[in-house]
Order: C-alpha cells, then sequence, then structure tokens
C-alpha cells in the first residue's frame, strides 16, 4: 500500500497502515535513458568477463545479502505482512539461485558449445569448420514481483539468471517494497564494486505509475523483459515490446489456477487427508503463490461428498491473513466476489472472522462440469486464498473439462497405482497443458535445481519453452551464434580446441570434455 507526494513513495505496513520510514525518489525519463546507456556501455566489458568472475560475482551478491542481516528481514516484514520465518526462508532461497548459477558458469555446459570440424577434402564440396555458443543478447529489464520480495524481486532468478549470462540488468522496483529493494540494491553495487565490474552492470528504477516500465520496454536500448506478475500486467508489457520497430522477447509468468484432479481411488481412500493438505495449501502465504491450487477437479461419488464436507470444516476453522498490498487486497475482494456470484457456484465454506484491514478472507466454492464448461469466466484466476471444487459427472466430462483448461504452470494428481491404467490419457493430456505435472504433492512450493520447470502455455507464460525457476531459466537471455571457419584466435573460450574452460562440448556428434587436436 503507497501513497504518492510529489516525485516520492511512501510505503505503509499492511497490517498497521502506518507510514514506514523512508521517502522513496522515483525516476524521470531521463534518469531512464542515462541508466540505459549505462548499461550498454557496460554490456560491452561484461559480456566478455570469464564465467569464473561472474560466478564470484553472484556468490558475492549473496555474501552481500547475508551481510545486510536483521535490517533486511526486518524491512521485508514491515513491507509484506508477511511472517519473520518465511521472509528468512525466502532470503536462503534467494542466495542459493545465485550459488547455484555460479556453479552453472563454472560447469559451463549451458553455453551447449558445439563444434564441426572441417573436412577439406570431402567431395563433393568441403566441411567447412562451424563452431556453436550461446551468447549474452545485451541489456534487460526485470519488472520485480510483489508477492515474494526477495526470491523474485530485485536480486532474484529473473535478475540472478540474466546476470549469469552475461546482461547488465536494470530492474524496475516494486512500490510496495521499496525499502526492502534498496537494501538489496546497495548488496548488488558493493558486489559490483568489489569484483571491479563497472557500475551499469545493475541499476534500478523506481515510478509514480506505469510510466516508467512501459518506457524501459519501448527503450531500443532493452533487448528482454523479465516480468512476474499479473496477467494484465504481463500481457500488456508483451504488447508494447512486440509493437516496437526492433521487438524483443518478454518473458512474463502471469497467470495460473494450477488444477488439482482427483482421480477416483485416491479420493476414495484419502479423502480427509486430501481435504486437509489441500486446505493449507490453498491458504498457506493468503493464497498469494503462482502455483495456488484454485481448482480442484473431481468424478461425483460418495467420496468427493466426503471430501468437500472435510474441505469446508477445515477452511471454516481458518483465519484469514494480511495480503500483500491494497491492490491485491481489492483485486481479491472483486475477482472473489465476481466468482461466487456467477450462476451455479454454491458457496463451500468460508475462513474465520479476522481483525480488520488488509485481510484475505480463505474461501471455497463448487460447482458442477456442466456449470464449468458452460461458463468460461469460472477459469479466471483469483488470486488469494480461494479455490472452486468442479464436480463431474463422469471420467468423459473430466477429461473435457481438462481439454478446456488453458495453460498453466502446473496441474497435479491425487492418484494411487489404480488409478493409473485408466486415466493414462488423461495425464498425457495434462502435458500439453503445464509446464510442471504433478503427482501426490501439493502444487505451492517451487524447488530452486537444474530440472525444475517453472513455466507453461499461455496464459500462465507468453512463452512455454521457458522457465523462470532453475538453471534452464539463464537460457531466456542468451542466443546462439555460429563461427564458420573463424580464426582460432577470434574464437570464444567455450570453442576454442584447447577447451581453455574444461567444458563438456559436442564435437562432431559426440559430448566430450577433451580436446581438439590442430591440424
Amino acid at each position: 500500500m503507497e501513497n504518492q507526494i510529489a516525485n516520492k513513495v511512501v510505503v505503509h505496513n499492511p497490517k498497521t497502515g502506518e507510514a514506514l520510514e523512508g521517502q522513496f525518489e522515483t525516476n524521470s525519463l531521463q534518469d531512464l535513458s542515462g541508466a540505459v546507456k549505462n548499461s550498454e556501455e557496460a554490456f560491452h566489458i561484461y559480456r566478455k568477463v570469464t564465467p569464473g568472475r561472474k560466478a564470484q560475482f553472484l556468490e558475492a551478491i549473496g555474501e552481500e545479502i547475508v551481510n545486510l542481516g536483521d535490517q533486511l528481514i526486518e524491512r521485508a516484514v514491515a513491507e509484506t505482512g508477511l511472517p519473520e520465518g518465511r521472509v528468512i526462508g525466502e532470503r536462503g532461497r534467494t542466495v542459493n539461485q545465485l550459488n547455484l548459477f555460479a556453479k552453472l558458469l563454472r560447469e559451463g555446459s549451458w553455453t551447449e558449445a558445439s563444434i564441426d570440424t572441417a573436412i577439406p577434402d570431402r567431395a563433393p564440396v568441403p566441411k567447412p569448420d562451424i563452431r556453436k555458443v550461446l551468447i549474452p543478447i545485451g541489456p534487460v529489464a526485470v519488472f520485480t514481483a510483489s508477492n515474494f520480495p526477495l526470491a523474485f524481486s530485485t536480486a532474484g532468478g529473473d535478475t540472478a539468471s540474466a546476470l549469469a549470462a552475461g546482461n547488465p540488468v536494470i530492474v524496475k522496483a516494486h512500490n510496495a517494497h521499496l525499502g526492502t529493494h534498496q537494501l538489496v540494491v546497495s548488496a548488488i553495487k558493493n558486489a559490483a564494486s568489489r569484483l571491479e565490474l563497472p557500475t551499469g552492470v545493475f541499476q534500478s528504477l523506481t515510478g509514480e505509475d506505469f510510466t516508467i516500465g512501459q518506457e524501459l520496454v519501448k527503450h531500443p536500448g532493452i533487448c528482454a523483459v523479465g516480468f512476474t506478475g499479473s496477467f494484465s500486467g504481463g500481457k500488456a508489457l508483451y504488447d508494447l515490446a512486440v509493437s516496437r520497430e526492433v521487438p524483443i522477447p518478454v518473458y512474463a509468468e502471469m497467470s495460473s489456477i494450477n488444477p488439482t484432479i482427483l482421480l477416483p481411488s485416491a479420493t476414495d481412500q484419502q479423502s480427509s487427508e486430501l481435504a486437509s493438505s489441500l486446505a493449507q495449501s490453498i491458504t498457506l502465504g493468503s493464497g498469494q503463490f503462482c502455483t495456488n491450487p484454485g481448482l480442484i477437479i473431481g468424478i461425483a461419488s460418495e467420496a468427493l461428498d466426503q471430501f468437500c464436507i472435510k474441505l469446508g470444516e477445515e477452511i471454516s476453522q481458518i483465519s484469514g491473513s494480511t495480503m500483500l498490498h491494497a491492490g491485491i487486497f481489492q483485486n481479491y475482494l472483486d475477482s472473489s466476489e465476481k466468482a461466487i456470484s456467477q450462476p451455479g457456484v454454491n458457496v463451500l465454506s468460508k475462513g474465520k472472522l479476522a481483525e480488520a484491514g488488509l485481510i484475505g478472507k480463505p474461501v471455497v466454492v463448487t460447482t458442477t462440469g456442466d456449470n464449468f464448461l458452460s461458463n468460461s469466466s469460472l477459469e479466471s484466476e483469483v488470486f488469494g486464498p480461494y479455490s472452486m471444487v468442479v464436480q463431474c459427472k463422469d471420467s468423459q466430462q473430466l477429461t473435457k473439462v481438462v481439454e478446456q483448461i488453458k495453460g498453466q504452470l502446473t496441474i497435479t494428481f491425487m492418484a494411487d497405482e489404480e488409478d493409473i491404467p485408466s486415466f493414462r490419457n488423461l495425464i498425457s493430456l495434462a502435458e500439453t497443458k503445464a509446464g510442471r505435472v504433478i503427482f501426490n504433492n501439493l502444487p505451492t512450493g517451487v524447488e530452486v535445481c537444474d530440472s525444475m520447470i517453472h513455466g507453461g502455455p499461455f496464459p500462465a507464460t507468453t512463452d512455454s519453452r521457458t522457465t523462470s525457476v532453475g538453471t534452464d531459466a539463464i537460457k531466456r537471455f542468451a542466443r546462439p551464434v555460429c563461427f564458420q571457419n573463424a580464426p582460432h584466435e577470434l574464437l570464444p573460450e567455450e570453442l576454442k580446441n584447447e577447451n581453455p574452460l574444461n567444458i563438456m562440448r559436442k564435437i562432431n556428434g559426440d559430448f566430450s570434455t577433451g580436446k581438439i587436436e590442430s591440424k
């Protein structure tokens, strides 16, 4: 929640409504132009920095964030209303992400170095020497997320992966947690200074409204955009980017209702346990997770009835909690009321009364498969502690519901061994709809590792081929280039015969860390 005073922003505590210390100056369009110019100049230096030194930079950022100590935790708690334990955990995840990309840079195979050596005496046409590698693309604009003030924010996954790929970053700060942002900015700048990197390698901008963000995306010096937030925000940035004289990619993670599908045998055996665990997942963090289970689908049965009763009982005992800021809170009120008011939608349960303030009161509703299929608005995301149970007539209607669902970050199956043979085709269908298909786990929570995909078909993201979590996130901010018959001294280190970085490469079709003997 924030008010604007002239060209300054005052941040408020969402729990108490009190104004927090600090008035944060906004940037002008002239500031923006200067930042992009600095970023462009820094790119020509930073792209040539060795992988080892970039890795040191990422690790140094993590060290500087940890060095901020309790000051960072206390400010983030005050600005977001999140519990201290959650913020401490998020700090750990932020540092771990940075260290994971540092490890990736030292290992080096992410560059996809590939070498096809020349065959000059091949008939009828000689084969040239061709070598390919991924290289950085240029200055990247990153929009920080409101629901993760650290892990998806100033030094979060988008920033870490863009820096790891060799690109300078300009962050557009979220006005709900500017104090947290400024502390992390200081940590990144201290790390850059320690490694004697150009100041333009990382910069940040603050705006009173959408203008700074829009103009940043439109600026010809920006080469890509990373965004985590609402569908309307991400789609607006995407439309701006593709309308430029030189279009650029926008990697936006936007909207997902994360269907959880209760298959019959599992529902028969575990209806009570499933209801309890899903009630906790729906309300975790006041439902402010992009992987919140906003849709639960099952086949009508006595067991599903028992599940609904138990889910309603569990939700009725959970008190609402403070939401991140006034905008998210108001959107939750509006979108949940719109969903509840739709024909054929019945309220299953609401959470306990809580104190006044930006309190997101839990709500679960139910409807039939017929009603869901006939009303496309029921598929809209309600960002907060809300979920809808869709009761299908049979397995055929369950399949139709999944077919109708748009792209998702996750689809979860609660299933046992007896369910798998009958629903193999449905599980296969889910692969076409989501970036992550989950079995007998809750969707809330994203493991940061090499194999994670946090992405999915539109409208979950603007590019289903990418992820914003895990090491593959680096490839969003790199592009392939190949060199044909290039003088050896002009080749990138990744492509030189002697393999000075000792990385895994594909040489004439086979993977190897070996050298190429000069002829």
